[in-house]
């Protein structure tokens, strides 16, 4: 005997039958998955792309150095460079001086100068020659001893219509004119870095290659070097090298500086992989309703497959075929519109990326193909494993309870009471997760996850509770209409409470969202308000939010103290000092009251206390810092690197503050100057004596200073505006993914109701039938699903409040460091019942007219 196949080919056909009869249908699913994708792909593409900017940046300035040596802030003297190789010091070495610029012939984008040795860097980079991993190069004999020379890439040439200038020639289209420190320096371009291969090409483009010589007379740093690069072979002892160095200088790998920024990024691209994952969560409540409803409306024919024999598992995998044909054709769709998404999804985090943490000179899109088959297989994957559930019911229903609509409902509403004792256990054990201290953002996720599919498991027992409630009131308001409508809904509970899940969870992350934008955003206002004292802000611009190091000119500094509108000048320099943890940024300022100006979240004492100890030679340090680098609240310290080596400065206190993910160390500006000999100041602020304009010496300050240095003159309002703007640069992309998730989840319950409405049509031919008008019938629709918007809005206020608190108090905390101030408001809950009643009257008008206008009879023949 020939054995029975598994699957049958016209089983599959009457699968593709199906999804073939139900044109809107199918297209919602397969528009559900193909957002879900094109939003994972998207994001990933865009972490991938900030990554790997990262890496090829890092690796265009140390080449093939493994270790670096580094001095004081305001660099390392070049005589220390010469004195290594006199010394006979063992591995190679090469000087280099780094700089961000920028330039208006190149688009003021941040672009990385780069100036070094040539008779040093064959070892290290082989842009001058060499293995010529960055190419040839031509115009080099101009580039060793004409003023002002660089080298730029061809990509870069190429963009910007550049063109390379011979030894002596003047032109325009060589002519540029680099930005640093508020100062315009002429640059002349005399050779093309001719890239080997499109790595190099993307490595270079956002490089400017210099002597070091013409390096640091662009930058103003004459006699001074960013750094010392150095190859140790594995193995060898850094010992040989370190013995020679001077004190106040030290010998780091290469990993433990660009590892400490890179790791800065991933709580950031960590967040944004787990919004992104959102919209396809949601769109899985698309795939579980749509083939939940299949399932259901098909149960007669499965019953009578199951009588002709039609085994279970045929049964099983036909759903699943059905699954897996939209899950390709919607992950295939989702691909082409995660690139297209790809690209606006890159600007954002990069422009993110530059104001929190590091400038990105790699700006492209490379398309990775793990990226997209993990996009792709992510969503076949995700369709067919939440397809299981419904192939599950339609496999293990017997025949004879196939063929009946009650035993579902019945059984439906036994398991609602189990729903609602699993959805408790699952918030409880989501609690729990999120309680452990220290649990990370991986099991804060998780425990986020578990509280909201907790709530949403109490959707059937809410939706029956509140039905009994509305029922006496809506029958009086609505008649024989408003008492059938919460029945309906009660009684066809299989249905309507996937669907009111799904609406409420996208409304929640809605919920949970907004009040957490809105939280963080008060929360900084008000710790600008606190912190921004003076009248009027001076420093020099700047290519990044964080970067440290700019210098005001003595000059200016001089003239400030020539207006006598001017009652005080507040300075404060800000600096990278190598530590036990890396580099940190450090801030010093002779701002007395600056323990007054802040909120600590712990302190040796009261303010006046705290500013005693700072003066002392304590520093204190903001809450970020602290949570990034576990440096205890109290009794903490900090070891920092010297001039005459390594120092420990206990921590006075740890103050609130928002203004980046890194985190900053204070310290007193007398006691800085002392330990490092640095006189540079970074930034000024001005208090004006009473009677005095803000907005006229802003003015005046402009035509003063501007001749000698372009700097940034803000008045305090000006200021704090500024800053809200990056704040709302930082969340754009945040809102953009809570639109996309918001719109999946939209199709997703128009496709619910939808599909739910039309597969009651037998049941509403019936009403029809026994005098049901059009207009009553219309009516009747629209009553049942503007209730389960009603529910759905209401259930997701303390979803998403708790999901407010779940971002504000321990997601937030644990990937940036920040302790926010929850701000409610009622706005954001009456939008979300709003939205939800919308959207549930909208998805309940098409089924509403079109069975109003159907004649009993042909409702009544079914499908």
């Amino acid at each position: 005997m020939t054995p029975r196949p598994t699957f049958s080919p016209s089983l599959f056909q009457i699968g593709w039958r199906y999804l073939l009869r139900q044109p809107w249908q199918s297209a919602l699913m397969v528009i559900g998955i193909t957002l879900g994708v094109a939003v994972v792909i998207a994001v990933d593409l865009a972490n991938q792309s900030a990554s790997t900017a990262f890496d090829l940046s890092t690796a265009a300035v140390t080449g093939r150095a493994t270790h670096q040596i580094a001095g004081s802030p305001q660099g390392l003297p070049e005589e220390v460079f010469r004195d290594l190789r006199l010394s006979g010091a063992p591995y190679p070495l090469a000087p280099v001086v780094a700089a961000y610029v920028s330039s208006p012939e190149l688009g003021d984008l941040p672009l990385q100068l780069l100036g070094v040795d040539p008779f040093s860097e064959a070892p290290f980079r082989s842009y001058l020659g060499g293995e010529q991993e960055g190419g040839d190069i031509t115009g080099l004999a101009a580039f060793l001893v004409e003023p002002g020379a660089v080298l730029v890439s061809r990509g870069l040439a190429e963009r910007f219509s550049l063109d390379a200038c011979s030894l002596g020639q003047t032109s325009a289209d060589c002519e540029i004119h680099l930005q640093f420190n508020g100062q315009n320096r002429a640059a002349r371009v005399v050779g093309i870095l001719e890239p080997s291969d499109s790595l190099s090409a993307r490595a270079l483009d956002g490089l400017i290659l210099a002597d070091i010589a013409t390096a640091q007379e662009l930058i103003g740093s004459l006699g001074l070097l960013t750094r010392i690069d150095a190859i140790i072979p594995e193995g060898a002892d850094p010992a040989l090298l370190e013995k020679l160095l001077p004190e106040g200088f030290t010998l780091a790998p290469i990993g433990a500086r660009t590892g400490t920024v890179a790791e800065m990024t991933s709580a950031f691209r960590l967040n944004l992989t787990a919004l992104s994952l959102l919209a396809l969560v949601v769109g899985l409540f698309l795939i579980y309703n749509t083939m939940t409803f299949s399932v259901v409306k098909r149960r007669p024919l499965f019953g009578t497959l199951r009588c002709l024999g039609v085994t279970r598992r045929e049964v099983f995998l036909l759903v699943l075929a059905e699954s897996l044909a939209v899950g390709v054709l919607g992950s295939a769709l989702g691909i082409g519109l995660g690139i297209l998404l790809g690209q606006e999804a890159v600007r954002l985090v990069t422009r993110t990326i530059n104001d929190l943490y590091f400038v990105v000179t790699v700006r492209d899109l490379p398309v990775s193909t793990a990226s997209l088959l993990k996009g792709f297989l992510l969503g076949i994957g995700a369709t067919v494993l939440t397809a299981a559930f419904p192939a599950r019911e339609a496999a293990a229903v017997p025949p004879r309870a196939a063929l009946s609509r009650a035993g579902l409902e019945e059984k439906a509403r036994g398991a609602v009471q189990l729903a609602a004792w699993g959805g408790g256990a699952l918030i409880a054990a989501g609690s729990l997760a999120l309680a452990v201290p220290d649990g990370g953002l991986v099991l804060s996720f998780g425990g986020t996850l578990a509280v909201v599919i907790g709530f949403a498991a109490l959707t059937p027992w809410v939706t029956t509770t509140l039905m009994g409630w509305i029922s006496p009131l809506s029958g009086r308001l609505g008649g024989l209409l408003g008492r059938l409508a919460p029945r309906n809904v009660v009684n066809a509970l299989s249905r309507t409470s996937v669907a009111v899940a799904a609406l409420m969870v996208a409304v929640s992350v809605t919920i949970g969202i907004s009040l957490m934008v809105g939280s963080f955003r008060f929360t900084v206002e008000t710790w600008l308000s606190e912190t921004l004292q003076g009248d009027i802000y001076i420093s020099p611009p700047s290519v990044s939010g964080v970067q440290a190091g700019g210098r005001i000119l003595p000059e200016v500094l001089e003239r400030l103290d020539t207006f006598p509108e001017i009652e005080e000048i507040r300075s404060i320099r800000v600096v990278q000092i190598d530590s036990e943890f890396g580099p940190i940024q450090i801030g010093a300022t002779d701002n007395t009251g600056a323990g007054g100006e802040r909120q600590f979240a712990a302190a040796a004492g009261p303010n006046e206390a705290v500013e005693r100890l700072v003066a002392e030679g304590a520093v204190i340090i903001s809450e970020p810092l602290a949570r990034r680098l576990d440096i205890p609240f109290e009794g903490g310290s900090l070891l920092l690197e010297t001039p005459d080596g390594p120092r420990r400065f206990p921590v006075a206190g740890v103050y609130y503050d928002y203004g980046n993910t890194q985190g900053m160390a204070l310290i007193d500006l007398g006691v800085y100057r002392q330990i490092w000999g640095d006189e540079a100041v970074t930034a000024v602020a001005l208090n004006l004596k009473e009677g005095g304009s803000v907005e006229a010496l802003t003015e005046t300050l402009q035509e003063t200073l501007t001749p000698v240095q372009q700097l940034q003159i803000s008045p305090n309002l000006t200021l704090r505006r500024s800053a809200l703007e990056v704040f709302d640069r930082t969340f754009a992309i945040t809102s953009a993914l809570q639109g996309l998730a918001t719109l999946v989840a939209f199709i997703g319950v128009l496709s619910a109701l939808l599909s739910m409405q039309l597969e009651k049509a037998r049941e509403l031919g019936v009403l029809r039938a026994i005098g049901l008008t059009g207009s009553q019938l219309r009516r009747l629709v629209l009553y049942e699903t503007g209730l389960m918007g009603a529910v759905a809005g209401l259930l997701s206020m303390p979803t998403g409040f708790a999901l407010s608190l779940i971002l504000i108090y321990i997601i937030n905390r644990r990937a940036f460091g920040w302790t926010l101030q929850l701000q409610v408001s009622a706005i954001p809950f009456l939008e979300a019942l709003a939205v939800s009643v919308l959207a549930a009257l909208l998805a309940g008008v098409y089924p509403a007219l079109k069975l109003a206008r159907m004649p009993a009879a042909e409702v009544l023949r079914g499908d």
